[in-house]
Formats: C-alpha cells, sequence, structure tokens
C-alpha cells in the first residue's frame, strides 16, 4: 500500500518500503556478521561493546546507568552481560566514590588486554562488511543519516559515541 488510505494512515510508497526493508533486513545482516566473527574469541558484539567503551573511558570506568544508555540496552540486560564479562576477568563493579547508590562497570587489565587483542577481528569485520564495500561518501552518507535517527530518538545523547 501506498499513499494515504481512507483510513488516514500515511502508508510507505513502493520506493520508501523498499529503502526500509533494505534498512531493516541489512542492518540485521550486519549485525550477525559482526557478532559471528567475534564468535571465534567466544564473544558477543554486545560483549564487545561494552569492554570497548569502557577501554576509551576516562580511568577505564563507566556508571552503568550511563554505560546501558551508551549501548542502549536495559540496565537488567548490563547487568547480565557484566557478570558474564566478571567471570571472565575482564570488568569488576564497583560503587561509585561521588554516589554511593551508584555502581561502576570497571575494565580489569586482563580486560584491555582482551580489547585490545579483539579489537583487530572487530575492525577488520566493520570493514570488510561495511566501510570497504561503499565510498567514503556512502559511508559519510549512512552515518549523517544514522546520527539524524540518533539524535531523533535519544536526543540528550552525546554525539559521536
Amino acid at each position: 500500500m501506498s499513499g494515504t488510505g481512507d483510513d488516514g494512515v500515511r502508508w510507505l510508497s513502493d520506493a520508501e518500503q523498499s529503502s526500509w526493508r533494505a534498512i531493516l533486513r541489512g542492518t540485521r545482516l550486519l549485525e550477525r556478521a559482526l557478532d559471528d566473527a567475534l564468535g571465534d574469541a567466544g564473544l558477543q558484539l554486545s560483549e564487545y561493546e561494552i569492554i570497548s567503551m569502557l577501554s576509551e573511558s576516562e580511568n577505564h570506568r563507566l556508571r552503568m546507568s550511563e554505560l546501558a544508555a551508551m549501548v542502549v540496552q536495559s540496565r537488567s540486560r548490563l547487568t547480565h552481560t557484566a557478570k558474564r564479562l566478571e567471570d571472565r576477568g575482564w570488568v569488576t563493579r564497583e560503587q561509585c566514590a561521588d554516589d554511593k547508590r551508584g555502581v561502576e562497570l570497571v575494565l580489569t587489565s586482563g580486560g584491555l588486554a582482551a580489547v585490545r587483542d579483539i579489537s583487530r577481528v572487530h575492525v577488520e569485520s566493520v570493514r570488510d562488511n561495511l566501510v570497504d564495500i561503499m565510498t567514503p561518501a556512502q559511508f559519510r552518507a549512512i552515518g549523517d543519516a544514522m546520527g539524524i535517527v540518533r539524535d531523533h530518538l535519544d536526543p540528550g545523547s552525546a554525539s559521536g559515541r
């Protein structure tokens, strides 16, 4: 269906529907490919994203609530993921120094070493499955477009993270 129907819904045109389905399927396939690439390291993309964010943070630590927002996970899901990373010895949970009610996730030296090793696999997969199959202009356009979506859905987010 396209155009505005009798029900008042602004249906997608055929071109919009085609683009929407390409976006939906493409993002799912990309996430699966990135996840599969990390599988040899026994890691999921969601776990890598967390330790990567911690590795880029000041003192390799972030408040769990802030980290959950950055990686777009519920706090309970982040808690489960943090437990798996703790079991590997890659992170610890510590009480926030400035707010005793808060908890920070802290990257250990073992976790930092793991990020450094695994990042090569991840970056190669990102290049193979996204960056290098496009022109620089196409890649920038996707980044710009998704930045608009991010800013619309999460206007308080830190752009660039």
